[in-house]
C-alpha cells in the first residue's frame, strides 16, 4: 500500500527495521530502499541479504546495497533521481557523510531507541538494561554527521518491564519508533528542532563478547541486568576451571557466600553468590553441547554447594 505525503527512502538492515520499513509503506510512497551488503552467513557461508533487503525485494522496492557511501557518486545519483522528499533511518549501520545527508529536501529522520542524549551510539537497549533503567524510549531525530548528535524532533518515554530481556524491549521500542515515525512524516513542516544537551550525553558502544561475562563480584541485580542485556548476544558466560560455561533464566535470590561460589543445588536450579545476594540459575549449557536444566549439569559436573565458579573481572584500563 502506498499513501500520500512525502516520498521516503528508508536505509536499514537488521530485523528490527522491518516493523518500521513496513509502517511508513503503509502510509507513504517508499521509493528507495538502502541496506547492507549481503554477507556470507552460517557454516556454509551462504551470501545471505540482510532481512530488510529481503524485505525489499519481496515488495518489489527499489534497492540498493553501497559497500561505502562516502564519495560514492554513483550511490548519490541513486538517491536523488528516486526523487525521495526525506530519508529514514533505522540501525542501518552506517555512517552518513554530508554529501548524502543533504540530497533529500527534508534530510534525514533517524529513529533513536534511547530518550537522547542518553545511550547514544549503536547499542542503546542492551546497555539500557545492563545499567539497570527502568525507563528508556525513542527519539526521532534530525541526521547530523555526528554519533546521534542531531537535533530532537519527537520523543516518547517507555517504561521497562523488569523481566524484559533486550529481545523483549527491542520488540517494543520497534513499535513505538514504528507509530512515531509515521507522526513524524506526516508533520515534517511542523516539526521543531530541539538541540540536546550535551552535558547530559551518555554512551552505548557495541558490545563485545566481554560483556557478557559474568562478574561475580557485582551485585546479584547487576548480575541479572547485564544477562537481561546481553540476552540476544553475546549472551551470559561464565567458567568453571576456565570452561565456559553459557547460563539461562537468571533471577535475584537470597543468599550470601564467597563471589561465585554455590550456595545449593536443588531441582530446575542453582543459586550461586554474588556480592551482595545470589543468583538463581536455571539452565547450563557447556561448550559443545545442549542447554540442560542446571541441577542436571551440576550433578553431572560434580558440582555441590561450596563449589566456587572462577571469578573474572574486566581488564582495568
Amino acid at each position: 500500500m502506498t499513501g500520500g505525503g512525502p516520498r521516503v527512502a528508508f536505509f536499514g538492515s537488521p530485523a528490527f527495521a522491518l516493523p518500521v520499513l513496513d509502517a511508513i509503506r503503509d502510509h507513504f510512497q517508499v521509493v528507495l530502499v538502502v541496506a547492507q551488503p549481503d554477507k556470507p552467513v552460517g557454516r556454509g557461508l551462504k551470501l545471505t541479504p540482510p532481512p530488510v533487503a529481503a524485505r525489499a525485494a519481496e515488495l518489489g522496492l527499489p534497492l540498493a546495497q553501497p559497500k561505502r557511501l562516502r564519495g560514492n557518486a554513483a550511490f548519490e545519483a541513486t538517491l536523488r533521481e528516486s526523487g525521495a522528499d526525506v530519508a529514514v533511518t533505522c540501525a542501518y549501520g552506517k555512517i552518513l557523510p554530508l554529501s548524502v545527508l543533504n540530497i533529500p529536501r527534508y534530510g534525514f529522520l533517524n529513529t533513536h531507541t534511547s530518550l537522547l542524549p542518553a545511550y547514544r551510539g549503536s547499542a542503546p537497549i542492551q546497555w539500557a538494561l545492563i545499567n539497570g533503567e527502568t525507563v528508556t524510549g525513542t527519539t526521532i531525530m534530525q541526521t547530523d554527521e555526528g554519533m546521534d548528535t542531531g537535533p530532537v524532533l519527537l520523543q516518547e518515554a517507555l517504561p521497562v518491564a523488569p523481566d524484559w530481556t533486550s529481545l523483549n524491549l527491542a520488540d517494543a521500542l520497534s513499535a513505538q519508533a514504528s507509530r512515531l515515525i509515521v507522526q513524524a512524516l506526516s508533520n515534517l513542516d511542523g516539526l521543531s528542532p530541539t538541540p540536546q544537551d550535551e552535558t547530559l550525553a551518555t554512551h552505548a558502544p557495541m558490545l563485545v563478547k566481554e560483556d557478557g561475562f559474568v562478574r561475580w563480584t557485582d551485585t546479584a541485580a547487576q548480575i541479572v541486568n547485564r544477562s537481561r542485556g546481553v540476552a540476544a548476544w553475546p549472551q551470559t558466560t561464565a567458567f568453571l576451571g576456565g570452561a565456559r560455561l553459557k547460563l539461562g533464566g537468571l533471577s535475584v535470590t537470597s543468599g550470601s557466600g564467597q563471589p561465585g561460589e554455590v550456595l545449593g543445588v536443588s531441582e530446575g536450579s542453582l543459586t550461586v553468590a554474588a556480592r551482595d545476594g545470589a543468583v538463581l540459575i536455571r539452565t547450563v549449557q557447556p561448550e559443545a553441547r545442549k542447554a540442560q536444566p542446571a541441577h542436571t549439569w551440576a550433578q553431572g559436573a560434580g558440582v555441590t554447594r561450596g563449589t566456587r565458579l572462577d571469578v573474572w573481572e574486566p581488564a582495568q584500563s
